[in-house]
């Protein structure tokens, strides 16, 4: 008898101009992750743009960051985090503790829609974008566990990690490392749907509030 998936996404897929950041100038809080661990820091960065629509800067190891909420049809918020290290491409995975919301980090916004778009429609999954190559594990219970063989998932999982690392990420599990990326009781700043967190004062925060 086959499994029948028991799933809520309602998510609409996004377009690269949701995922813009407005900047009007001066330092922004950069989420800094660390290989292997849960907890982040936060790493002070000046962009080097005019005041305007803020990019990734992948030469400064500043990519964008972006969770979108996959139980209500809602904006996505946006930030950025150091520590990934890609150059090139996106990853996107529902698999983001706690609340499994759609959590995306990547060079370009194009690259990004795509990665986060590939998990809506196949209503949950681990996503990669390099240029016209896209890679998927779907995840179609829950959004966080496979009804395939182990083996087979665990392979596909290895390989995804493998070109994540291919994209110049120099951590040792990239997608692990994500998941944990929207998970505000570990300090100190963290990603929700609903914005930066700051773990270590327990509030709300925004992009450049010091």
């Amino acid at each position: 008898m086959e499994e029948i998936p028991f799933n809520k996404f309602v998510a609409s897929p996004v377009r690269p101009g949701d995922l813009r950041a407005e900047w009007g100038g001066g330092k922004i809080k950069v989420i800094q992750a660390f290989d292997g661990q849960l907890i982040t820091g936060v790493r002070e960065f000046l962009p080097g743009a005019e005041p305007g629509t803020l990019e990734s800067d992948p030469m400064n190891d500043v990519i964008k960051l972006v969770v979108k909420d996959r139980y209500r049809d809602m904006p996505p918020s946006v930030a950025f985090i150091s520590g990934f290290g890609l150059k090139r491409g996106a990853i996107a995975s529902s698999v983001a503790h706690d609340s499994h919301n759609i959590i995306a980090a990547g060079v370009d916004d194009e690259s990004m829609a795509r990665a986060i778009n590939r998990v809506i429609t196949g209503t949950g999954g681990i996503a990669l974008v390099d240029g016209e190559q896209e890679l998927f594990l779907p995840l179609p219970f829950a959004g966080i566990m496979s009804g395939q063989n182990g083996y087979k998932t665990a392979e596909v999982y290895h390989n995804l990690d493998e070109h994540a690392r291919g994209l110049g990420s120099p951590l040792r599990a990239p997608f692990m490392t994500l998941s944990f990326m929207a998970l505000l009781v570990i300090p100190e700043l963290k990603l929700s749907d609903q914005g930066l967190f700051d773990g270590q004062r327990f509030r709300f925060t925004s992009l450049i509030d010091f």
